[in-house]
């Protein structure tokens, strides 16, 4: 089943990347693309778990993270983007993210032929310890440095927007490099541990998405109109000999934003910043493209989000009983069966009016 969705997977990409007017691509994202063979896969598996970490984080909220093609190359997350709110910044965070993610777990499997395993724990093993570097790590410096040149080289101009969007696309990468974890693996007769490997590993997407859910709740509204206060790191000096200007030779930026609440510390790299108030996602708002909660299902017991009581803001919601069959009963057989019997279960639904 695996092996079926990623051959799919490759067959659209393959049509899209041969139809250069269904590709939502860049010149100069084309030409990384085609500079790494490979890539292509990975970038659409990133995008893919975008959408679908984005999807679960608020599946329970007002806003859920609609998605549209209309296949003229506009982005599926629609015209949210074209607002300041922190919607915005989660999804630029979770889009640089997925795709850093994406990119470095290609290079340890192999798929991505311009980067291998990173290598660089095994020439700085530990002394006097139990256990050595060895494996594969993922190549998390490959895949940052990837995802900055494929997702920054999208935003145009030098406005406050600019400023922001560089800034929750740094966010997610930090957030996927910070949950790298060492992962050790035990050798000797019967399990006795004589020696230990070990080895850097990517965090799953999920946990990478639950952080940043966090980091959508706790945003910084941010002044609008303040420069960011840009500050370049490894800018040359006055004796030092510039260095030729080219994709690899970019220096990253950090951006110090005011807080538009003086009591507020100042965001960090990892936090997400946004400087529009969100809409109510109640109705419908062309604006956006969002058509409101109508419809929606809900929780008629919760009182928080995904309760009746906010998710319809306030209209009410109708209330329906139905029948649903499930396996229940189940039993395990020597060997190798499971056996179970169906059940009908009556169950409510409750949709916002």
């Amino acid at each position: 089943m695996g092996q079926e969705r990623t051959n799919d997977l490759r067959t659209s990409v393959t049509q899209l990347f041969n139809n250069p007017r269904l590709l939502p691509l860049t010149k100069r994202q084309r030409k990384l693309i085609t500079r790494n063979p490979g890539a292509i896969l990975a970038v659409a598996k990133g995008a893919r778990m975008a959408t679908d970490e984005c999807q679960f984080q608020f599946r329970n909220r007002r806003w859920n993270c609609p998605t549209y093609w209309d296949g003229h190359g506009a982005s599926v997350f629609g015209k949210i983007l074209q607002k300041g709110s922190r919607e915005t910044a989660f999804i630029y965070a979770i889009t640089s993210a997925a795709v850093s993610h994406s990119i470095s777990r290609a290079c340890s499997e192999g798929t991505l032929h311009t980067c291998t395993c990173d290598y660089e724990h095994k020439q700085r093993s530990p002394s006097g310890q139990d256990w050595e570097w060895s494996g594969c790590s993922d190549n998390i410096k490959f895949g940052t440095k990837f995802s900055r040149r494929f997702v920054d080289v999208v935003e145009k101009g030098r406005d406050f927007r600019y400023l922001m969007n560089l800034h929750n696309n740094e966010a997610g990468r930090v957030h996927v490099k910070k949950g790298m974890r060492k992962e050790c693996k035990c050798h000797g007769m019967s399990g006795s541990c004589t020696i230990k490997t070990c080895w850097m590993r990517l965090p799953t997407f999920r946990q990478v998405g639950d952080i940043l859910k966090d980091r959508f709740d706790g945003a910084t509204r941010v002044l609008q109109g303040n420069d960011g206060n840009a500050i370049m790191e490894g800018k040359p000096g006055k004796n030092k000999r510039k260095r030729k200007r080219g994709p690899s030779k970019k220096r990253r930026r950090h951006f110090a934003f005011n807080p538009a609440d003086p009591n507020h510390k100042k965001p960090g790299r990892g936090d997400l910043v946004y400087f529009e108030p969100s809409p109510n996602f109640c109705s419908n708002d062309s604006a956006i493209g969002f058509h409101g909660t109508r419809g929606r299902e809900c929780n008629a017991t919760s009182i928080g989000v995904d309760g009746c009581d906010l998710m319809c803001c306030g209209r009410g919601f109708h209330s329906e009983t139905y029948i649903a069959r499930e396996r229940c009963s189940c039993t395990f057989h020597w060997c190798c069966q499971v056996k179970c019997k169906v059940c009908s279960r009556t169950k409510s639904r409750h949709t916002c009016k």
